[in-house]
């Protein structure tokens, strides 16, 4: 997955379209990210022995991978992510728009 942890991102379809935010958790075998501030709900819920708190919880759940685009830190635009090989042997991943490296 080209997304990490950490990451600044913009969603682009949805009712959060627009929002930006940063990457709590990755989730590689759904294809979801986590991101915070982004696709609240409301969940209403009984008081149980795992939640003793009832009542309407507001909860953030994950977003498609598919559905968010990574903000460059150079250029500070919505850009897809591409990879080069560095002098030194590493691969490092690089903004397609600017061409600089992500990191």
């Amino acid at each position: 997955m080209r997304l990490r942890a950490e990451d600044n991102v913009i969603v682009t379809r949805g009712k959060d379209r627009g929002k930006q935010g940063k990457i709590q958790q990755v989730f590689v075998k759904t294809n979801t990210v986590l991101v915070d501030g982004v696709n609240n709900v409301k969940r209403h819920t009984k008081p149980s022995s795992g939640v003793r708190q009832g009542g309407i919880i507001d909860k953030e759940l994950p977003v498609r991978v598919s559905n968010v685009m990574l903000v460059c830190p150079v250029c500070d635009k919505a850009t897809r992510i591409g990879y080069r090989k560095l002098s030194d042997g590493t691969k490092a991943r690089i903004c397609r728009k600017c061409d600089e490296v992500i990191e």
